[in-house]
């Protein structure tokens, strides 16, 4: 398996964790049987876990290019050094925006959303022979 495919494993397994905080704050603040039941929905979460939601949501909607240009470089043998590279930078792209957005840490959520998408770009770059 190359390393790109390894890193879209890791990163597709941290998108379906990134859903677990602000559903235990949810259950912890509304109540677990209100959360199953779905009357909690509308109920407001703390801050953080609703910046927390909002960056799942984005890591979700991410993911799919990012899945996209691994597996069109490994089924066209154009997977290398580069492409490893930047999908590794892609994943700590993501922890970061994350990070940063549950936090509310002024830029980095930015900055981070931008690496992960040039990192995207280059892989694609790499796929194409740009």
């Amino acid at each position: 398996m190359s390393a790109d495919l390894k890193i879209l494993a890791w990163v597709a397994v941290l998108t379906a964790l990134m859903w677990l905080p602000y559903i235990l704050t949810r259950m912890l603040s509304s109540g677990i049987m209100r959360t199953l039941t779905y009357e909690a929905d509308s109920d407001p979460l703390p801050v953080w876990a609703a910046r927390a939601k909002k960056a799942h949501y984005n890591a979700v909607e991410n993911l799919v290019p990012f899945a996209c240009v691994v597996l069109v470089a490994n089924l066209t043998a154009t997977a290398n050094a580069t492409t490893a590279l930047w999908a590794t930078i892609y994943l700590w792209a993501r922890v970061v925006h994350y990070l940063g957005y549950t936090a509310g840490i002024p830029f980095v959520r930015t900055l981070a959303f931008a690496v992960g998408w040039l990192a995207t770009l280059i892989i694609f770059c790499q796929i194409v022979g740009w």
